[in-house]
């Protein structure tokens, strides 16, 4: 199953202030260790919401809003994708996971939606086939 690990923004990393050396070592210690296992698809980290856009989608209408943001924990300040045998394997991992900034931080773990979920949930059962070509080859379903 692929889970995407999604780091909240705090008000330190909203306000541009970088990890410790320390802090810093650590979570690439644990990332090469979660792609030695073989876990880790990919990763980022994103910069602050200041350099940020939101497009607002209303029928047909688009309406852009430039960051910055408020409410710095409810924001993505990066991100990982991991293939793990579940939510359990999903959980162990996280729990060893360094605190990249100072203070409280976040990590919010979500399974994705996968082709036979979205068959399953369409009644497609035995009817739809995986995605092809280069979206089946990144995992879009």
């Amino acid at each position: 199953m692929r889970v995407m690990v999604i780091g909240k923004a705090t008000e330190a990393s909203e306000a541009g202030t970088p990890p410790t050396m320390e802090a810093f070592e650590a979570m690439e210690r644990f990332i090469e260790e979660l792609a030695q296992a073989g876990v880790l698809v990919a990763g980022a980290g994103l910069k602050n919401s200041a350099q940020a856009k939101r497009i607002v989608i209303d029928g047909d209408s688009r309406t852009v809003i430039d960051g910055p943001f408020a409410e710095a924990r409810e924001l993505v300040a990066g991100f990982q994708i991991w293939e793990v045998k579940d939510m359990d394997e999903a959980m162990a991992w996280a729990m060893r996971s360094p605190n990249p900034m100072p203070g409280r931080s976040e990590m919010e773990i979500r399974p994705f939606i996968e082709a036979e979920d979205m068959a399953q949930a369409l009644n497609l059962e035995g009817t739809h086939e995986p995605p092809s070509g280069e979206r089946g080859r990144l995992g879009v379903a």
